[in-house]
C-alpha cells in the first residue's frame, strides 16, 4: 500500500511540475497562492460534479452505509496525515508513513468486523420477520 501512495504523491509532484512549468512558459505570474486557489477550486468542483449524482443515486437505493464509510474513510485519511505531521511540527513523535498505513488498516479491519455483526444482526431480523409470518 505504501508504494501505490508513494505513486501517487509522485504523480501529483509531475502535475505540479506540469502545472507551473504552463504558469511559467505563457506568463500568467500567479503566485503559489492563486494557483493553488484555482486548482483546487476546479478539482472540488469536478469531485462535486462526480460525487453528488453518485451519493444522490446510493441514498436513492438505501446504501447510507456506504456513504457514511466512504465520508469516515476520507476523514480517517486526513486525520492520520494530521496527526503524522503534527507528531513532526512539535517534535512529539516520529512522522512515520507506515503509522498511516497501520491507522487506515486498522480502520479497515474493525469495520470489517463491525459489518459482520451488522450482516449477522440484519439476517437474524430477516429470519425473524421471515418466521413471524
Amino acid at each position: 500500500m505504501s508504494e501505490f501512495l508513494y505513486a501517487i504523491v509522485e504523480y501529483i509532484a509531475k502535475i505540479h511540475n506540469y502545472i507551473m512549468h504552463l504558469n511559467d512558459r505563457y506568463e500568467y505570474h500567479f503566485s503559489d497562492k492563486q494557483l493553488h486557489f484555482l486548482v483546487i477550486g476546479i478539482i472540488g468542483m469536478l469531485l462535486v460534479f462526480v460525487i453528488y449524482p453518485l451519493f444522490k443515486w446510493l441514498a436513492r437505493t438505501g446504501h447510507v452505509m456506504v456513504i457514511t464509510w466512504i465520508y469516515v474513510f476520507t476523514l480517517i485519511i486526513v486525520l492520520t496525515f494530521a496527526i503524522e505531521i503534527g507528531q513532526k511540527v512539535t517534535n512529539t513523535g516520529n512522522m512515520d508513513f507506515a503509522d498511516i498505513v497501520f491507522g487506515v488498516v486498522g480502520f479497515f479491519i474493525m469495520f470489517l468486523i463491525f459489518s459482520l455483526i451488522r450482516s449477522i444482526y440484519h439476517g437474524i431480523l430477516k429470519l425473524i420477520r421471515h418466521w413471524g409470518r
